[in-house]
């Protein structure tokens, strides 16, 4: 069984992040999908400037749960821009057994609620 790396799972929620906001009517301005750089997402919906921070998550971590001291710099940053902030985090696990971690291997399960605002 060959687990995800971190930047794997990273990519992945990106995707999956990246997917729903293209649904959703987003026009992307900027996409940074690397570790530790961000905003992950800068887009523009309705003339609104939106910075979106995207974490993956796995089993048995909350995807909604975020540090609120990272989220509250974000935001200011995201204040200086007249941007509104958000964070999406995605949880993932293997579908087989969530206790495994998820691999190439397996399918897998996605819990997302979609952005959250900050």
């Amino acid at each position: 069984m060959e687990k995800l790396s971190e930047k794997e799972l990273h990519n992945l929620a990106m995707n999956i992040v990246g997917e729903e906001m293209e649904k959703q009517g987003f026009e992307f301005l900027g996409i940074n999908s690397e570790l530790k750089k961000n905003p992950q997402f800068v887009g523009l919906k309705n003339k609104e400037l939106h910075f979106v921070i995207v974490r993956a998550v796995t089993y048995p971590e909350d995807p909604k749960k975020y540090d609120t001291i990272f989220m509250q710099t974000i935001k200011e940053h995201a204040l200086k821009f007249k941007a509104k902030a958000y964070w999406a985090g995605v949880g993932l696990a293997n579908a087989r057994d969530y206790n495994l971690p998820v691999s190439k291997n397996d399918d897998y399960v996605v819990n997302y609620a979609g952005l959250q605002e900050v």
